[in-house]
């Protein structure tokens, strides 16, 4: 069986661009598209009398919207097969219920109405931290630094093996047939002189030395697993770590971090770092749980 990439769509120009994103994901990868636009207008019906009430303004906008999706990536993506959804609930809720069985969730970083002036949209951010599959967010501009083609950047956690985050990105990579920059943020002590290199036998060398090789020891894991023949460049770099992943995101399609799974019903927990370049990565980030779907 082969699971959808899912987008959601609000008609916001945000949406239009996660659109034509998931549609060229669905392309590369060959995968079906399924369109959702969610609404709560059927709770709202009763505060105006509707032109026809068997069929109320607002679904008939929601309607005309996915329709107009559905021939906008026909238009773009024949190769694509489209099928578009109408679901009368909260976005998010109806969202996290498509991501059980999505291959990849995808949505614009910004609303409508009053959030739309936001970094971030409510939905994007509940949803990144609540999803069953990887959820991708599109800035709502473009970037200010052309993509360069195939370029994917992963961001390398803490642990010893590689994350599903890791996987993920190194598929897309691949699918690209482009190249991973896996990234690895260390801190000097406080102590330590910035913006000068750490002097042989120094703190600051010896955490140097273990953020390479942590990283070495997890791409060496991920790369033996993978026949794609991607290729993987290492860059360990000193500073806070969403600000070496904002600053590394810069000229890449793609931005990949990974987001720990809770125990309790709470979903994901989104640390300092997935707040951050979700809200100012110059790129489309993924958002990856590291446990398999429930």
């Amino acid at each position: 069986m082969r699971l959808p990439v899912v987008v959601g769509m609000d008609g916001s120009e945000s949406s239009l661009r996660a659109l034509d994103w998931a549609a060229a994901e669905a392309a590369r990868s060959r995968l079906p598209l399924r369109i959702v636009h969610a609404s709560l207008w059927e709770h709202y019906e009763g505060l105006r009398p509707p032109v026809d009430p068997e069929h109320p303004v607002e679904q008939v906008l929601a309607e005309r919207l996915v329709d107009s999706a559905r021939n906008r990536v026909r238009g773009l993506r024949p190769e694509v097969d489209v099928v578009a959804d109408v679901q009368p609930e909260d976005p998010v809720a109806a969202l996290v219920r498509e991501s059980h069985e999505a291959a990849v969730v995808v949505l614009g970083s910004r609303g409508r109405g009053r959030i739309a002036g936001m970094l971030l949209g409510s939905v994007g951010l509940a949803l990144a931290g609540r999803s069953h599959c990887p959820v991708v967010v599109i800035p709502a501009r473009p970037p200010r630094t052309p993509a360069e083609p195939g370029r994917v950047v992963l961001g390398i956690g803490d642990a010893a093996e590689p994350a599903p985050a890791a996987v993920f990105a190194l598929a897309q990579a691949a699918s690209r047939h482009g190249e991973l920059i896996a990234v690895r943020a260390w801190r000097s002590p406080a102590h330590a002189l910035l913006n000068r290199p750490p002097l042989p036998g120094s703190a600051a060398s010896a955490h140097r030395r273990e953020a390479e090789e942590h990283l070495g020891t997890v791409l060496g894991a991920l790369t033996g697993q993978d026949g794609s023949g991607t290729v993987v460049h290492r860059s360990v770099t000193q500073g806070p770590a969403h600000q070496v992943l904002i600053e590394a995101a810069e000229g890449a399609e793609l931005l990949v971090v990974g987001a720990r799974r809770s125990s309790g019903w709470h979903g994901l927990q989104l640390g300092p770092v997935d707040h951050a370049v979700l809200h100012y990565a110059p790129c489309p980030v993924a958002v990856v749980p590291d446990t398999p779907r429930s």
